[in-house]
């Protein structure tokens, strides 16, 4: 199980937001290409790169950061969401060195795109769902849908995708733990790879993660813990490879 160091942009900057809301924002740096750096010297093997300001926008906005950090450092994988809703963003992306696209608001508004996408662009695409209490949620999670995650999963393991990343909204950001029950349940309803996000907070979290690892969990996106010094990525890759090798 790959842990996954998350660089969030916004206004330039990496920084945290907690539960997702763009106005509980902590600012951990001014230099995203050196943060980056930083973890990959770590051990990190993948970076997840999100455009808080193309999220809201619906269509890239840092960009230019995300090119750089890609091209400085070309020997590890670098997955990309916000404010992707064209194939020409996704051209635009794969272009400057990005392995992934990540599609979330636009999987669940318009889940045509992400077939049309998996077809376009094979290997590239990833998913990701948000949920509170296994529904969906959309809209910067002010809203909760009817949809199951497991169900709208399956329909997207279906059309192609290279993996899912769960989010359980009710823990991101907030160093509460992570909820290991509902991502191994969703890891279990697909055959495709299931990355957790929200709440990974220390290594007890990843040792119970890495527990579940046969149920399909390949990875944690982890952030605020790393930032704030609650996990050391190093110690932490350690203990996932040491578990997956046990």
């Amino acid at each position: 199980m790959q842990l996954i160091p998350a660089i969030d942009l916004k206004n330039g900057k990496c920084v945290r937001l907690r539960q997702g809301r763009m106005d509980d924002e902590t600012v951990f740096s001014e230099d995203p290409v050196a943060v980056a750096g930083r973890w990959i010297d770590a051990g990190a093997r993948r970076i997840h790169l999100v455009d808080l300001d193309g999220a809201v926008a619906g269509f890239p906005i840092n960009a230019d950061i995300i090119g750089r950090i890609a091209e400085a450092h070309p020997q590890v994988g670098i997955q990309v969401g916000g404010g992707i809703r064209s194939f020409e963003v996704i051209q635009t992306y794969l272009d400057v060195g990005v392995n992934q696209v990540i599609i979330g608001t636009q999987a669940v508004r318009a889940p045509h795109f992400v077939d049309d996408a998996c077809l376009e662009f094979p290997g590239h695409i990833i998913v990701g769902l948000d949920a509170r209490d296994g529904r969906v949620a959309t809209n910067g999670w002010e809203e909760v849908s009817d949809i199951a995650a497991s169900e709208l999963a399956q329909r997207f393991e279906d059309a192609g995708v290279d993996s899912i990343i769960f989010t359980d909204i009710g823990r991101d950001g907030m160093m509460s733990g992570v909820n290991v029950e509902a991502t191994a349940a969703l890891a279990r309803a697909i055959s495709i790879p299931v990355i957790a996000s929200g709440g990974v907070t220390n290594l007890d979290d990843v040792h119970a993660l890495s527990s579940e690892a046969a149920s399909g969990i390949s990875g944690a996106i982890v952030g605020r813990a790393l930032y704030e010094g609650t996990l050391d990525l190093a110690q932490a890759q350690q203990l996932a490879d040491e578990l997956a090798g046990g």
